[in-house]
């Protein structure tokens, strides 16, 4: 009995074939409510690196005359925690209000700026109390000083071998020259 030899055989491997389909199709499909719930939580619990998404609290802050990097405050200065967003991470801030939407540099930490808490520079102190505290989402667009803290470049990532040392020629070891070798001068007489 084979399958080619009967048209009614054909439609039921047929129906059979299309009926598992959808049922799989139907078991794979994620709420859209379930994913939304899933991206909050990998916000609230992903570890800050190059591209990361994350939830902070952001507030304000108008007050002070030096930041932790030396500089003087000004616009578009924010503190955080050293161990979450180290000095001269470059971030960029939304959900924050169309006024305050936009990108920071970390240049300052606090006793209190500690975790998921982003404290943003503003010049007057009635706008910065406005402010209180929102939940914002932040975008890591560098991560501290060094640059090469930012991540692979695409031709590290593409030729991972590219960035490993090569090995060099090996010195030859130094050795004792013998005194026949040495230049022999004439005693010079005075």
């Amino acid at each position: 009995m084979r399958i080619s030899d009967s048209l009614w055989r054909k439609g039921v491997v047929t129906l059979v074939a299309a009926g598992g389909f959808v049922v799989l199709y139907q078991a794979t499909i994620l709420d859209s409510k379930y994913a939304a719930r899933q991206a909050l939580l990998r916000e609230e619990k992903a570890e800050p690196g190059l591209g990361a998404h994350l939830r902070f609290v952001a507030t304000a802050y108008c007050t002070g005359d030096v930041t932790a990097s030396g500089l003087p405050p000004r616009t578009g200065i924010a503190a955080a925690d050293q161990d979450v967003l180290p000095s001269g991470s470059i971030i960029q801030v939304s959900k924050l209000g169309a006024q305050y939407d936009g990108i920071y540099t970390i240049m300052d930490t606090g006793p209190i700026v500690r975790g998921q808490l982003l404290d943003i520079y503003m010049r007057n102190c009635d706008e910065a109390t406005r402010l209180g505290r929102r939940t914002v989402q932040v975008f890591a667009l560098r991560l501290g000083w060094n640059p090469r803290a930012s991540g692979p470049s695409l031709l590290d990532t593409l030729l991972p071998w590219r960035g490993r040392p090569k090995p060099g020629p090996q010195a030859p070891s130094p050795r004792p020259i013998p005194s026949t070798e040495l230049p022999q001068f004439p005693e010079s007489r005075r």
